[in-house]
């Protein structure tokens, strides 16, 4: 059940991460090809960060 909770939890924080980066993106960036580039990839890495602890919670699960 926990690898069930966990999918879910982690494909609609992406999603909603996904969304709030473009939305920043499309409010502050300017109309610069390699800065957007830039800021996107940092924005497709950034989102690892927070996600890595999460996924091993969910991985560990109860004790054998």
């Amino acid at each position: 059940m926990r690898k069930l909770f966990g999918l879910v939890v982690l494909l609609a924080g992406l999603v909603v991460y996904a969304l709030l980066a473009m939305r920043l993106a499309v409010a502050v960036l300017p109309d610069d090809l390699i800065v957007q580039t830039l800021y996107y990839i940092a924005a497709g890495v950034v989102w690892i960060v927070p996600a890595v602890p999460f996924v091993r919670w969910v991985q560990r699960g109860r004790p054998s």
